[in-house]
C-alpha cells in the first residue's frame, strides 16, 4: 500500500467532529426548494433558466451522494430528484447522516425554520448533539422579557449556556466588522434597549447591543464562533474581512474565537489564527459549495494557521445530503493537500495522519470540551 492510500484509508475511517452545523429540513419539499439550496448567496427563487444542479455543489451532489441512494455517480439530475423523492425527509436524514461518519455535531440552533433540532439529529445519525447558543437568538428573547434588557440577556445567556458548547454571531449579517466593536456602557445598552423594544425587539441590527451581546458572550468563555465570508446576499462580503476584528481580538482576553467558513478570506483567518493563541479557523460551508475545488481550498487552509487551530465543520442546512457531502468532500480534499505534501518529501506520512486528526476531530474536542 502507498503512502498516499494508506493516508485515505486513515482519513475515512476518522470519526469527525462537525463544530458548526444546522438542521436538515423535516419535511419533503419541492424541487425548486432542492436546487434553491444549492445556492448559498441568492435569497430569490432561482431564475427560470438556472438549476442548482448546474453548479460545484449540484454536480458534487451527483457524484457522491447519488451512489449512497443507490444511483451511479454523475447520474442525470431527474433520475437523482426521482430517487430521493422516493424517501421521506427523516429516512433521507438518517441514510445521509449516518454515513457522515460523524460522531457529534455542534448545532446552531438559532435558525426558527422548519429544521431539526440537536435531538433530532443525534436520533437520525446515532451520535451526539450538542448546542451552539446564537447571540441575536437571545438578544430576542431579552427583549421580550420583563425588566431590564442587560439583565434579562445575562440571564438568559448564562442559563441556556449549561447545556450548550459554544456561541455565535451573526454580526456579519447585521452591519459588518467595520466599525466600532469595544464594549458599550450600561447607559448606552440601556438606552439602545428602550428604542429596540418599543420598535419590536426583532432582527437586531442596533450596533450597540450588538456589541453588548459579543462582550456577554467573552465573559461566559466558551468559544464564540464568528459567521466570516461568504453567506447569502444579505450578508455585505466586503464586510466581514476578518481582518476588520483586528482590534477586538487584541482585546479579547483568551475566550476561544472561532472565525468560521472563511472564503474568500481563508488566508486572512490563517494569519489570524497564527497571530493569535485564542483564535481559530474553521473551514465549513465553503467545501460544499466549492466541489471539485475544495481541496484547493482545504490547502490554502494550511499555509499559515497553526494545525492545531484548524476545525472542520459543513455548516449543513436544510438538504441532508449537505451533512454528508461535507464531511465527504473534507476527507477528499484533506487527503490530497496531505499527500501532495507527502509526495513532495516535505511531510513524513506519520506526520500527514496525525495533523488529520487533530484537524478532523481532535483539536475540536479539545477546543468545545467534549468527552469521548
Amino acid at each position: 500500500m502507498t503512502a498516499r492510500q494508506m493516508l485515505a484509508e486513515h482519513i475515512a475511517g476518522l470519526r469527525l467532529v462537525d463544530n458548526h452545523v444546522h438542521g436538515y429540513w423535516l419535511t419533503s419539499g419541492d424541487r425548486r426548494r432542492f436546487e434553491n439550496a444549492l445556492n448559498e448567496a441568492n435569497t430569490e427563487p432561482l431564475a427560470d433558466f438556472d438549476s442548482g444542479f448546474d453548479t460545484q455543489l449540484g454536480f458534487a451532489v451527483r457524484a457522491n451522494c447519488a451512489p449512497i441512494l443507490g444511483l451511479a455517480p454523475h447520474v442525470e439530475p431527474h433520475l437523482y430528484w426521482e430517487r430521493r423523492s422516493e424517501r421521506a425527509a427523516a429516512q433521507l436524514a438518517g441514510v445521509f447522516l449516518a454515513a457522515a461518519g460523524v460522531s457529534d455535531w455542534l448545532v446552531d440552533t438559532g435558525l426558527s425554520a422548519d429544521v431539526a433540532g440537536p435531538p433530532d439529529i443525534a436520533a437520525a445519525s446515532g451520535s451526539a448533539a450538542h448546542e451552539i447558543l446564537r447571540l441575536e437568538q437571545i438578544a430576542e428573547q431579552a427583549a421580550s422579557a420583563p425588566g431590564g434588557y442587560a439583565e434579562a440577556f445575562r440571564e438568559i445567556l448564562w442559563r441556556r449556556a449549561d447545556g450548550a458548547v459554544a456561541t455565535k454571531t451573526v454580526l456579519a449579517y447585521r452591519g459588518g466588522f467595520d466599525g466600532d466593536l469595544s464594549q458599550p456602557s450600561q447607559h448606552e445598552v440601556a438606552e439602545a434597549a428602550v428604542q429596540w423594544r418599543a420598535a419590536g425587539g426583532v432582527r437586531l441590527t442596533d450596533r450597540v447591543l450588538l456589541r453588548f451581546g459579543i462582550h456577554e458572550a467573552l465573559r461566559l468563555g466558551k468559544p464564540l464562533q464568528f459567521h466570516v465570508g461568504l453567506g447569502d446576499r444579505d450578508c455585505d462580503l466586503h464586510r466581514t474581512n476578518p481582518m476588520l476584528l483586528l482590534d477586538f481580538l487584541r482585546h479579547s482576553g483568551q475566550t476561544p474565537v472561532v472565525l468560521l467558513h472563511c472564503y474568500p478570506y481563508e488566508r486572512e483567518a490563517g494569519y489570524l489564527a497564527s497571530a493569535f493563541n485564542n483564535v481559530y479557523l474553521d473551514t465549513g460551508l465553503s467545501i460544499n459549495h466549492l466541489g471539485a475545488r475544495a481541496g484547493a481550498f482545504i490547502a490554502r487552509t494550511l499555509e499559515l494557521a497553526p494545525f492545531r487551530k484548524i476545525l472542520y465543520s459543513s455548516d449543513a442546512f436544510g438538504p441532508p445530503e449537505l451533512h454528508y457531502l461535507g464531511a465527504t468532500l473534507w476527507r477528499d480534499g484533506i487527503a490530497s493537500a496531505l499527500a501532495d505534501f507527502v509526495d513532495q518529501g516535505q511531510w513524513s506520512t506519520q506526520d500527514a495522519t496525525r495533523i488529520a486528526t487533530l484537524i478532523g476531530r481532535d483539536n475540536a474536542r479539545r477546543l468545545y470540551q467534549l468527552s469521548e
